[in-house]
Formats: C-alpha cells, structure tokens, sequence
C-alpha cells in the first residue's frame, strides 16, 4: 500500500508538468529513438537499439512512480492547519543551542524538498524532529554525531 502525501497547490501543479513533460514529449522521442535504431539493421548487435529499449524502460518506470505519487497525493487546506504547531507546510525558524545559529526552513513533502530554498522534507531528521512541536520547545534531533538541540524560536504559514 503506498504512503498519501501532502502536497501545496504548487507542488501538485509541478508534478503534474512534470508527468505531462515525459508523457507528451519524451515519451514520443523514446519511441522514435528506437525506430531509428531498429531501421540500422540486425537488432541483435545493435547497442544503439538496445540502449533506447533501456531509456524507454526507464522513462516508463520514471512515468508509472510519478502517476503513483498522484493517485496518493492530497492537496493541503492550509487555512485548517494548527498554527501553534510544526506542521507540513509551516515555515520553522530554529536556533542550534551549541553554535546559537538560527535557521528557518518550511516543512514539505519529500518531493518538494529543496535545501537551496529552504524546503526540508517532512521525512528527513530535522523534519520528523520538528513535526508537533510548538514555540519555545526543545527539538532533539538524531544525526549522525549524536543528538542535536534546537529552540523552536517562530512557526508561522506562508
């Protein structure tokens, strides 16, 4: 049984381009590679026909994860969320109690993660050490060095 995700109006839209994307134009280009390949002769050593049967499998692979990542996405009412908690989609200001460093990261599903933008994961240590926690308490989070200790400082949506 596959896990549901919850996904902002945003991150849903890029996964359906996305699909679209590989749908609508790679998966005709796959098609037509391997046309070209098979009219260059004898198939059994033809390297170029067996490698676009091999890119094919792999953007059909790539299209059925993606179809199954929309089947079990929800797309998240905001406005219903508890604000006074970490949650998916808040936005968590944190300050390291060793280095005293602050950071703010907005917590998303695992697809719409990216650290350049200050998107972390809910699944990640960081995220899961976060999620239920309110302003002004400790979050001990597990890594690799030992256990980290961070002040939620500010939870705010955006």
């Amino acid at each position: 049984m596959s896990k549901v995700s919850y996904y902002t109006a945003e991150g849903l839209k890029k996964l359906r381009d996305e699909l679209n994307q590989l749908k609508d134009i790679e998966r005709p280009k796959a098609s037509q590679a391997i046309a070209e390949a098979r009219d260059k002769g004898d198939l059994s050593e033809n390297a170029e026909y067996d490698a676009a049967k091999e890119a094919q499998g792999l953007l059909e692979l790539r299209i059925s994860k993606l179809e199954e990542t929309l089947a079990n996405a929800r797309l998240i009412d905001e406005s219903q969320l508890d604000t006074s908690k970490a949650l998916i989609h808040s936005t968590v200001k944190i300050k390291n109690q060793t280095n005293g460093a602050e950071m703010t990261y907005k917590l998303v599903a695992q697809s719409e993660a990216d650290l350049k933008t200050g998107k972390i994961s809910v699944d990640s240590p960081i995220g899961k050490g976060l999620l239920g926690k309110s302003v002004g308490e400790i979050a001990e989070i597990q890594v690799p060095n030992g256990i980290m200790k961070f002040d939620v400082v500010k939870i705010t949506r955006e």
